[in-house]
């Protein structure tokens, strides 16, 4: 990000009366042009909802201060915003609505802060239409809700813009800590030279949280933790993690790293009964009462949605193959513990002498909040020849920009380094149609937690 140019830019938040504009977006937009994004934005909100043009900008306003944008920034967003009471899946008036922001001559972001099904709708309707020049698409998850629907959402996209102009969100990829793990790998020796098979044991990428439904059932009860975070998160995470080194940070290397990653992504041993699900029960989390999740408002326990998901997958390449990697997500969790966990194999050999074994060293990368912590066996203090583990740890840096920030930076730019591209989100869907499919077949059973604690007891 720099301030010797200024990009001018057309942002359309489709949606822009919904929770996710209020919480993340405009939030996101504040921090990124509070840290000199170098944009001259002019945001226009659009939705179906009837909202004033003071109560819109009064709602813009209060997000530039919240994401700390300084006030000639934010006043300048302010006084040039305005809402529109638009129809996204009425082809007539999103014609009309484009041509005339066609006519000021600046590039339009078209941003879908939509329900899935009303994206599509839109998207249908903008494949009928003759379109600004070098229009830009950005789409929130899911991105179709099964392997053949991500597809059939693809092959619609390329028939409305290229794939370059297409943003498919992932917020988890504008983290720091899931950037960092790209300097943290290729910008020091110690790392690169251990990070494969021959002295990995296991990873894990976990993703708990101590908050509950928090009345998101709409959304939550349709999709359960393994659609919400694993499927659409946590595999992003790992082929970060795994990747090969890319020759330069671009996105065509980066998106195709990925992709490689992958394509040699599977269930370990091919069985998606391995795969585990629950769902958390009435307990306490901090002092807060949790009711039951069957209980939560606007949730059909017919559905069977989990709360708890867990998942083993094998990258079946010459880095990784053996290596068990274990995705975890859940919700109403006590410890809400959100990283990276890679486990070093033991040392092949101690020499004669010593009193113990070596544990093996344990790398923690934190995402929330964003730490390294990197476990060594060191000699103990009473006994030379006792060895104990010691951690070193360290606070790392976070972005002053909120991850919604990033990744509004990519596409206000039109760089899609940290968009997902459309190969990638089939594949995703690929690897976990099997333990959806066993799920739906009843194959896994439904575990229950109690609200407050780590999980069901049968896991441990």
């Amino acid at each position: 990000m720099s301030d010797t140019t200024t990009t001018s830019v057309t942002l359309v938040i489709l949606g822009a009366s919904g929770d996710l504009t209020e919480r993340l977006l405009l939030p996101g937009l504040a921090t990124l042009l509070h840290n000199g994004g170098g944009y001259d934005v002019h945001l226009i909100g659009a939705a179906f909802d009837d909202l004033s043009s003071g109560e819109w900008e009064a709602r813009v306003r209060q997000s530039m201060a919240d994401g700390g944008c300084p006030g000639d920034k934010a006043n300048a967003v302010v006084e040039r915003t305005r809402y529109v009471k638009l129809d996204a899946t009425d082809g007539a008036a999103m014609g009309a609505f484009l041509n005339e922001l066609a006519e000021a001559g600046r590039p339009i972001v078209l941003y879908f802060a939509l329900p899935p099904h009303i994206t599509e709708r839109s998207i249908e309707v903008l494949s009928d239409l003759e379109l600004p020049d070098g229009l830009r698409l950005a789409l929130e998850k899911p991105f179709g809700t099964s392997y053949a629907t991500a597809k059939k959402l693809n092959e619609l996209l390329a028939t409305v813009v290229p794939e370059s102009q297409i943003f498919r969100v992932d917020h988890f990829l504008g983290k720091a800590t899931v950037l960092n793990l790209l300097g943290l790998r290729f910008g020091n020796r110690i790392f690169e030279p251990s990070w494969n098979s021959a002295n990995i044991e296991r990873v894990e990428i976990i993703a708990d949280e101590t908050l509950a439904l928090e009345g998101r059932a709409g959304y939550y009860d349709g999709a359960g933790a393994m659609k919400d975070m694993i499927q659409s998160h946590l595999l992003l995470v790992m082929a970060m993690f795994a990747m090969e080194e890319p020759a330069r940070m671009d996105e065509l290397e980066l998106r195709d790293l990925i992709a490689h990653v992958l394509r040699a992504t599977h269930l370990w041993n091919d069985d998606p009964t391995t795969s585990r699900r629950a769902r958390y029960t009435a307990g306490s989390i901090e002092g807060r009462e949790i009711p039951d999740y069957v209980a939560e408002e606007g949730v059909d326990a017919s559905r069977n949605t989990e709360t708890l998901a867990e998942v083993t997958v094998e990258i079946r390449n010459s880095r990784w193959a053996g290596v068990p990697i274990r995705l975890r997500s859940g919700k109403a969790l006590g410890d809400g513990f959100r990283g990276i966990v890679v486990k070093y194999r033991p040392v092949a050999y101690l020499p004669e002498g010593f009193i113990n074994h070596a544990a093996p060293n344990l790398l923690v990368i934190g995402l929330t909040p964003e730490t390294l912590a990197l476990g060594i066996a060191t000699n103990a203090e009473g006994n030379r020849w006792d060895l104990e583990q010691t951690t070193l740890s360290a606070e790392l840096s976070e972005s002053p920009v909120r991850p919604y920030g990033e990744i509004l930076d990519g596409i206000l730019a039109g760089d899609p380094l940290l968009a997902v591209r459309g190969d990638a989100t089939e594949e995703l869907w690929r690897i976990l149609t099997p333990v959806f499919d066993a799920w739906a077949a009843g194959e896994v059973p439904l575990d229950e937690y109690r609200a407050g604690s780590t999980g069901p007891s049968t896991w441990h």
